[in-house]
């Protein structure tokens, strides 16, 4: 089996580090500034705080959908 090209590699590296605003998060989940900070607050959402700016990872935001979709394929 080949293994995938450095350039894939690269971008789905890239695209795992990738930061996102709470605003940009705020457009993904089509929710209010509020119901956002409450997920991150309630630590249902990653983030990271560099100074006085909060970060969210792209794959927080891909492992926040992922559990909901879980829970609510469970429930």
């Amino acid at each position: 089996m080949a293994s995938p090209p450095l350039a894939v590699l690269h971008s789905e590296a890239a695209s795992a580090l990738e930061l996102l605003t709470v605003p940009q998060v705020m457009a993904r989940l089509q929710l209010g500034r509020s119901a956002v900070y409450d997920l991150l607050r309630s630590g249902q959402l990653a983030s990271i705080t560099l100074g006085r700016a909060r970060r969210i990872p792209t794959h927080a935001l891909t492992d926040f959908i992922r559990t909901r979709l879980e829970q609510e394929a469970a429930g």
